[in-house]
């Protein structure tokens, strides 16, 4: 792998202002920053969603080979004019003050799915969409017991949470990754990671 051309201290940030303060926020750049044929860029604008980082956590057991899969209503979907706005995901949450992306996994599971998690497995961190947010994902395998999850409908009713929980085999969950029924990032590498390392997964956790 090629070594990185530059760092931070390759970029310069001219101007930084506040231009929404709601629920997200919108902060514009004026900015400048090195080139790969030398020299540096003009000045550029560009606006950023500043939004905190957060953790998705695939909820899997692997002696039942089954994962629990949420359903909820996403606007950005509505805004999309996705002919279904209901999404298929896998649960996350955003990373409070003085919460590490661990901590959130556990909670989550918790409050989106009603269910325990009994160890986690690191999968990966990623941005979702650098180019215009912030945002960086933290990606975990929580590893469940299924034959104590009761499916239903949970989340909390003050965040205005209305989330549908599902116990499926994992391999209908992957099948549904091919066939484009789960489509937003977190599940479907959460789920293509599963498929490659399930088989390693198992033979861990038959020896516990």
């Amino acid at each position: 792998m090629a070594k990185p051309s530059f760092t931070l201290q390759d970029a310069e940030v001219i101007q930084q202002d506040r231009a929404y303060n709601g629920f997200f926020k919108i902060d514009c750049y004026q900015l400048k920053h090195r080139l790969f044929q030398g020299g540096w860029s003009n000045p550029l604008s560009r606006e950023v969603m500043v939004r905190r980082p957060a953790t998705a956590v695939l909820l899997y057991d692997p002696h039942h080979d089954q994962v629990v899969i949420v359903e909820q209503f996403r606007v950005g979907a509505l805004a999309a004019n996705d002919k279904n706005p209901w999404l298929i995901e896998i649960v996350a949450g955003i990373i409070e003050t003085g919460e590490t992306a661990e901590d959130v996994a556990i909670r989550e599971a918790k409050e989106e799915a009603n269910c325990d998690i009994q160890q986690l497995l690191p999968i990966c961190e990623y941005y979702p969409s650098p180019g215009g947010c912030s945002e960086k994902l933290h990606l975990f395998c929580g590893i469940i017991d299924t034959s104590v999850v009761v499916e239903g409908v949970f989340g909390l009713a003050e965040e205005g949470e209305d989330i549908r929980v599902s116990c499926i085999p994992a391999k209908q969950a992957i099948t549904m990754v091919q066939d484009g029924k789960i489509n937003n990032a977190a599940s479907i590498i959460a789920l293509q990671w599963l498929a490659l390392n399930k088989s390693d997964i198992q033979e861990r956790f038959s020896q516990t």
